[in-house]
């Protein structure tokens, strides 16, 4: 029987202290000697061949310690399997301080590089040489009407810290610290932790879901305050960043930083918001199903049907590696190295970051995997997904340098809800009309929530930004309006914005990480056109295997041009969207079918 590690071992980055000092002592070192020899000269800004070797000292630079990457990974990840450890908490924000100042030693490099004329830019471009570095050069060219000077940079790095990083830290940390006694699906009333009552609201059984949602709004509510002072302080933080940067609009630099045109991000939206009436559609099947005229906010990811199979995680590793190892064996072998390694956290407990991540730092660091898992099929989905993006970064880690070692977001969602949707597709396989039926609605009900949801999110956080630059501040009421202003635009008349819901911003953590969600639809309906080729000719893996291999080494459009992708085109984003009204179709004929409906 195969043992499956179910908690982190730290001890790949440090297995004691003396490592960690040392880490500490050769990251400052390294970066000491990088700026040594390179700061405070201009021949690398003209001459093609000392650029090359001040570009291969950063590559090392960046394989080695970059500016102490380890320490802040290990501390990342100490704190998020314990938010309530005050000592933790210090340790980590001492790592952050050390990174920062770092980061600030070699700020003028990537600045003088942004200074290079357009003539030379052009020539660098083109030369054979620099052609390992060829992208990340096209970005900082790209990037350099953003710069400030050196000084004003590292005053930006030093204040993120107060100005951003604890505010949200300090969110987190609250909800993490909630408790409620609430029914359980075992008929208990007991204490339950935040993730488990977030979990519970989706229970199909309507006490303990109406139980669920009654703590989360008390939750909410109680952090309301806090919470509003938290998001206008980012909000103002990020106003200031964008103003000193010469940003036009809120998003531009997130586009910038993903290196994707915001006409792109702009069709995509368009898009989607013009067949919002899907997952109108969607809603309205799902109430019909359950005999209501409308849904409640919280009844929006119920399960229905007939489906009650709970998946120990056993099982679920187990299906999930039988799945990958199907559409390539290294899939399934990266997997066992992250379980056999103890690189994926698995149950939920007091204290620890709610969610599902994939944590990476350095081409040279381990991934760690950080779950959440109560044994429901959405546990073995983001399994699923969560390796996705793992196997995305071991794949670079064999193909990249260290410097294009990363996935712009465009990217890295790609590869999650790849993995995700084949998965669900092994579980189908062997389901009878009941079955199906309620996998199809969970399916269809995850990309409503994937693409509609985040899209609306996104609407949701361009008018907060908007608005906010408007008024100078928001008071929480305003906030919840324009909350449930977008959540309504994509759920219709068949969901209601039910009291309490206008605060469920608070525990959004997405919208902290500015612009982030465009990606989660980009990268599903990316995905879907990737998997109708692996599904039409299995060969087509390898064409996915580039897509997860490039890392930094091309533009997301380029990438996506090699295998016949074209995310320029609107017509591609709506013939994604066909493929959903589809299955949505198909699923309204099995419930008549069935007699559901």
């Amino acid at each position: 029987m195969e043992k499956h590690n179910k908690n982190w071992n730290l001890n790949l980055l440090f297995s004691n202290q003396t490592e960690e000092l040392d880490e500490r002592d050769a990251a400052i070192s390294n970066t000491e000697k990088f700026a040594q020899k390179w700061k405070g000269r201009e021949d690398y800004l003209n001459n093609e061949f000392v650029l090359k070797e001040a570009l291969d000292d950063y590559e090392e630079w960046h394989q080695s310690t970059g500016p102490y990457c380890r320490g802040v990974y290990y501390h990342h990840c100490r704190y998020s399997l314990n938010q309530n450890d005050s000592e933790v908490r210090a340790e980590f924000n001492k790592a952050l301080d050390l990174e920062r100042e770092l980061s600030n030693e070699v700020e003028f490099f990537c600045l003088s590089l942004g200074r290079i004329n357009s003539e030379n830019q052009k020539k660098f471009l083109s030369l054979d040489i620099l052609a390992d570095y060829r992208y990340l050069l096209e970005r900082i060219f790209l990037q350099s009407k953003h710069f400030l000077s050196e000084q004003e940079e590292r005053i930006m790095t030093l204040k993120e810290g107060t100005a951003y990083d604890n505010w949200v830290m300090m969110n987190q940390g609250l909800l993490s610290k909630e408790e409620r006694n609430i029914l359980g699906e075992d008929g208990i009333a007991r204490n339950r932790s935040f993730e488990e009552i977030m979990t519970l609201i989706s229970s199909k059984n309507k006490d303990v879901r109406d139980s669920a949602a009654l703590a989360l709004n008390d939750i909410l509510d109680k952090l309301s305050d806090v919470s509003e002072i938290e998001i206008n302080s980012i909000l103002q933080n990020k106003k200031i960043n964008d103003s000193l940067r010469g940003f036009m609009r809120p998003d531009e630099g997130r586009h910038l930083g993903d290196g994707i045109e915001s006409s792109v991000v702009d069709a995509l939206v368009s898009s989607v918001q013009k067949r919002f009436d899907i997952s109108e559609r969607f809603y309205k099947l799902k109430a019909n199903v359950l005999g209501v005229d409308k849904l409640s906010y919280h009844e929006r990811n119920v399960e229905v049907g007939e489906f009650d199979k709970d998946y120990r995680y056993g099982e679920a590793f187990s299906l999930v590696k039988e799945t990958l190892s199907q559409l390539d064996p290294e899939f399934g072998q990266i997997l066992d190295e992250f379980n056999n390694n103890g690189q994926i956290d698995v149950f939920p407990r007091k204290g620890k970051h709610g969610g599902a991540f994939c944590n990476h730092s350095l081409i040279s660091h381990p991934t760690y995997i950080l779950l959440n898992y109560t044994d429901k099929l959405n546990d073995v989905l983001t399994l699923a997904h969560e390796v996705g993006h793992g196997i995305n970064n071991e794949l670079m880690k064999k193909n990249q340098k260290a410097l294009n070692f990363g996935s712009s977001l465009a990217i890295a969602e790609v590869a999650s809800t790849f993995m995700e949707d084949f998965v669900l597709d092994r579980i189908l396989e062997d389901a009878d009309d009941e079955l199906k039926f309620s996998i199809l609605m969970h399916k269809l009900g995850g990309d409503i929530s994937t693409i509609h949801r985040q899209v609306a999110c996104y609407s949701f956080e361009q008018e907060l930004h908007q608005v906010f630059r408007e008024k100078g501040y928001l008071s929480k009421e305003e906030i919840g309006k324009i909350f449930s202003s977008h959540m309504s635009s994509y759920m219709g008349q068949y969901v209601e914005q039910s009291p309490g819901s206008h605060n469920w911003w608070i525990y959004w953590s997405h919208i902290r990480t500015y612009f982030y969600v465009y990606s989660y639809a980009s990268g599903l309906l990316i995905a879907k056109a990737l998997q109708k080729m692996v599904k039409e000719n299995p060969s087509n893996i390898n064409k996915v295997r580039s897509i997860l291999s490039a890392g930094l080494s091309k533009s997301p459009k380029d990438i996506f041009i090699g295998v016949g992708i074209d995310i320029q085109d609107e017509s591609f984003w709506e013939s994604g969207l066909s493929e959903i009204d589809n299955s949505l179709e198909e699923v309204k004929r099995l419930a008549q079918k069935l007699g559901k409906v």
